[in-house]
């Protein structure tokens, strides 16, 4: 064989295990998209490894709480769910937070306000978080902390409002991740000191 038409050879077999390889990619990743499309968004929620893949940022961090926050509140949510949520959600908490919820208790007071939230007619709708550049940082006793706006749709009985509550997250100095130290309701905090919050969006 000439080398010409060897080297026309390799062209078209490295053509077509490239092909090969595409088209297995394609099919992974349809499936894979098929399989997260199946899930209901309990199950998305859960099925993230925060070992291995923690949210990066304060705002990744409320967007992954306030996705949990919804699911607290939907028609078809089981207990066993809420507990498999609230447990998920505290993992988000800085240890200190955790400190002063200890597992059961705050589980029992999580299913007293969804029950009290349902006896009222009360449902979150829709929440979102302040975007990134409205994140304000700051270094305080040695600390890492960022605050930062999330607004809630609420409806109640047909009605509609906002809620508005301010988050702050310190970031563990272990693990340099991003943890809910505590949260507020607007009015209740000095928005003109230091790491004062912007508007909350999507």
């Amino acid at each position: 064989m000439k080398s010409g038409q060897i080297r026309v050879t390799i062209i078209i077999l490295i053509l077509v295990f490239g092909l090969v390889g595409y088209y297995s990619y394609l099919t992974g990743k349809a499936k894979t998209d098929a399989k997260e499309a199946e899930m209901t968004a309990v199950e998305k929620i859960l099925s993230r490894d925060l070992v291995s893949n923690y949210p990066p940022t304060p705002k990744e961090v409320m967007k992954y709480y306030n996705d949990i926050m919804i699911c607290y509140y939907s028609d078809d949510v089981s207990n066993d769910e809420i507990d498999e949520l609230g447990i998920r959600a505290r993992e988000l908490f800085d240890p200190d937070l955790q400190a002063i919820n200890e597992t059961g208790s705050y589980l029992v007071r999580l299913h007293s306000d969804i029950r009290e939230y349902k006896e009222a007619g009360r449902k979150i709708t829709n929440a979102s978080t302040a975007a990134s550049t409205n994140v304000d940082y700051y270094e305080r006793d040695g600390h890492s902390f960022a605050r930062l706006l999330c607004t809630y749709n609420v409806s109640e009985n047909n009605n509609n409002y906002t809620l508005k509550l301010i988050y702050l997250l310190r970031k563990d100095p272990t693990d340099k991740r991003w943890k809910i130290f505590g949260w507020d309701l607007m009015e209740n905090v000095d928005l003109t000191g230091e790491g004062a919050p912007s508007d909350g969006e999507n």
